[in-house]
């Protein structure tokens, strides 16, 4: 069964988006069109990314950056650039889009 999360129209380009279902954590990134899903937990020691609400990108909008250590991350990749967890990964959700709608799996939520 497949679980909306939101619709593309309410996240705008260059903007992120916590998201909240099932009693887990996760975030989106819109850049240059393109939707990003990933676990909202830093590799390094597991810690929520967001400095406060909907707010996981740098001042530039350019990279995620954690809020506990300053870690950047690419948006597109996941990748560490900066900071403790340098070469680890976020963790992306793997998300369907249909009718203007992202929606995820139940299964992979219980998976996390």
């Amino acid at each position: 069964m497949m679980i909306p999360l939101f619709k593309t129209h309410e996240l705008k380009d260059d903007a992120s988006k916590g998201i909240e279902v099932s009693g887990k954590s996760l975030f989106a990134v819109r850049k240059n069109g393109e939707i990003y899903l990933y676990w909202n937990r830093c590799p390094h020691i597991g810690t929520p990314l967001d400095w406060e609400e909907d707010k996981f990108l740098d001042a530039d909008n350019a990279l995620i950056q954690c809020a506990t250590h300053g870690a950047l991350f690419e948006i597109d990749s996941g990748r560490c650039l900066v900071g403790p967890c340098r070469g680890k990964h976020l963790q992306p959700v793997a998300f369907e889009l249909a009718d203007g709608v992202v929606s995820v799996a139940e299964a992979s939520l219980r998976r996390a």
